[in-house]
């Protein structure tokens, strides 16, 4: 079954900046999925969208699904031109993070704290 989900409506304006309210995008997707339901992800009316925001609302994704699952669970309208670019970045960071996770937190820590 076919879940339409309206951005503008969850984060409550037309901004999706939070990673609050990218958060709470996360977990209404989550809650549809585990009801076995395909979700339409709707961001009509989003002026305004950050990286911040789509790493907690559609980064986090790849943390508990596969790549083809979410190809087949989640459809994406009405995302503006340039919006599409930071989406692209945030599945790609996504998708190399969560498939190496141990290196990319190793490899953060040895930059930051020395080896």
């Amino acid at each position: 079954m076919d879940k339409r989900l309206i951005v503008r409506d969850i984060v409550g304006g037309e901004s999706a900046v939070s990673t609050d309210s990218g958060t709470l995008v996360f977990k209404k997707l989550e809650q549809e999925f585990a009801n076995e339901n395909t979700v339409v992800l709707d961001f009509n009316g989003i002026e305004l969208m950050t990286t911040a925001f789509l790493n907690a609302a559609i980064g986090q994704l790849y943390s508990t699904r596969l790549s083809n699952q979410l190809n087949r669970l989640l459809k994406l309208e009405n995302v503006a031109d340039d919006d599409r670019i930071l989406f692209k970045k945030v599945v790609t960071r996504a998708k190399e993070y969560f498939s190496n996770k141990t290196h990319f937190e190793d490899s953060a820590n040895n930059a930051l704290y020395g080896s």
